[in-house]
């Protein structure tokens, strides 16, 4: 065997070891029994223990130094394999299982928290989280911003100052937007009780009409909807709530997005690193045209409305047009996942600067509940009510995710992009929407972007599938306009 051939043998291996710990970290979140927390905790630091073995192993700097690649898709296996390679050798051993243990019991005392609206019980931990993420993060940084270290993580190429730009570009328009809407009069909010059975009976439908393949995926319901896993075993969570179905319905198609992203990747790049998302904003760049540009289209409602009516019986709304209003309405809200369009990227601008602060060491964990009090009020103006709404909604801190959140947005931008591009190649799209069909938009995207995985670099994999246009704000900020605009009319 050659060095290249003995190097992808063994980052198979690794690869597989990290669904089994991805599998863990799913029955967490799921199944696991409360009290099996602390031994949970045990088992994911010895797991990361032999992961990061693995990962800093001399023999694999030996390897590719050696190795030759084949072909284009073997260049890029090498990139990756490279650039694992040097991240994990700077972080010394016992702090990656120092990371893993206390993130794993930290998510478990931040949903106690959450669930007892206490925040203090929660910051402790918090605080110790924050100072290991920082010390990962400066020994990642080698002397360069800690915080765009942590960045490279989720989005490859990224950095605080360009991201911060783009935001600020789209900030003031979406403030504007969301102010001349919400002037004007919304539909009523549903009035209805939803049953929970049959909200998971439509939201399976709606898993599989937008192509999320049953026989190696599953549906369960979680606190926190989330996808988990890749290639032949990609599962995702829902949540139900009697009097919201549009929260289980638009979570799972959320999802769906991500994991048919991950389903879709060539199998030939199956359990090595092509064989992931190549971004978690290119990620999040599926979930949302998914969930929004196909799911919340004026078409797509239109055929929702109608089997909304086959499951629940007439729930109080009158016809297509209202319903379609109802689903893309404005209100005034707390949680980030449940944001309309318009005004969920400000839920997350306002985490990326709270979060840059704390690693910066320019807020004090015990400031922020504070800090994010004070912002939420400037930028949505009204009060925080409970910490659940507050500074404990989201499990992101908690286990140890700084820099996540910036690709939620970046993913917004992204799916405008794609978006874009697509109807421009697909004129007749809304024909099909129209009949519960988004088989041409998600044959497009797979052929675009998803079968190529990891393939090119996150801004390349965009602007391939964009025929080679760069990413901007600008397609987001356009559509965003001319459906809200019309939804006035």
């Amino acid at each position: 065997m050659s060095a290249f051939d003995d190097l992808m043998a063994f980052q198979k291996e690794t690869e597989a070891l990290g669904q089994v710990m991805g599998r863990l970290g799913w029955d967490q979140e799921t199944m696991m029994p409360r009290g099996a927390a602390p031994q949970r905790s045990e088992e994911m630091a010895a797991l990361e223990g032999v992961l990061h073995a693995r990962r800093t192993d001399p023999r694999i700097g030996e390897w590719l130094s050696e190795a030759h690649a084949p072909d284009e898709p073997g260049k890029a296996q090498l990139r990756l394999i490279t650039r694992s390679y040097e991240r994990a050798s700077k972080v010394p051993a016992d702090l990656a299982q120092r990371l893993a243990k206390l993130t794993s019991a930290s998510q478990g005392i931040w949903a106690q928290a959450r669930a007892d609206e206490d925040v203090s019980a929660f910051l402790p931990t918090l605080k110790e989280v924050v100072e290991l993420k920082r010390e990962e993060g400066e020994a990642l940084a080698a002397g360069g911003d800690v915080y765009d270290a942590m960045l490279q993580d989720y989005e490859p190429g990224a950095s605080a100052e360009s991201l911060s730009a783009m935001f600020a570009a789209l900030r003031p328009r979406l403030t504007q937007l969301r102010d001349v809407v919400m002037d004007c009069e919304q539909p009523a909010d549903l009035n209805f009780e939803f049953d929970e059975g049959k909200q998971m009976k439509l939201t399976r439908k709606l898993a599989k009409v937008f192509g999320y393949d049953m026989s190696h995926g599953r549906v369960d319901k979680a606190v926190h909807p989330f996808s988990s896993g890749s290639g032949l075993d990609v599962r995702i969570t829902t949540r139900t709530s009697p009097r919201d179905p549009f929260n289980c319905l638009y979570s799972t198609i959320h999802e769906v997005g991500h994991a048919c992203y991950e389903q879709g990747i060539n199998n030939d790049y199956l359990l090595t690193p092509l064989g992931n998302g190549v971004s978690m904003g290119v990620h999040e760049s599926q979930s949302r045209i998914y969930e929004n540009q196909l799911g919340r289209s004026k078409p797509f409602c239109g055929w929702l409305y109608g089997q909304m009516r086959d499951s629940f019986g007439d729930f109080g709304v009158a016809d297509e047009d209202t319903f379609y209003r109802t689903v893309n309405k404005l209100r005034k809200g707390f949680i980030r996942t449940e944001a309309d369009e318009v005004q969920y990227n400000l839920h997350v601008l306002l985490r990326f600067d709270l979060e840059r602060a704390l690693i910066s060491g320019d807020l004090a964990v015990d400031d922020l509940e504070g800090a994010w009090n004070d912002r939420f009020a400037s930028d949505f103006g009204f009060a925080v009510d409970k910490p659940s709404n507050g500074v404990l909604q989201d499990v992101h801190w908690s286990v140890g995710l700084f820099g996540y959140f910036a690709t939620y947005s970046l993913g917004n931008v992204y799916a405008g992009c794609l978006n874009e591009a697509m109807r421009a190649d697909l004129p007749d799209l809304d024909d099909a929407l129209a009949k519960g069909d988004p088989t041409p938009a998600t044959e497009w995207l797979n052929e675009a972007l998803q079968r190529h995985g990891g393939l090119r670099e996150p801004r390349a994999t965009i602007a391939h599938a964009c025929s080679g246009n760069e990413p901007s704000e600008g397609p987001l900020l356009t559509y965003l306009q001319t459906k809200f605009s019309e939804l006035l009319l």
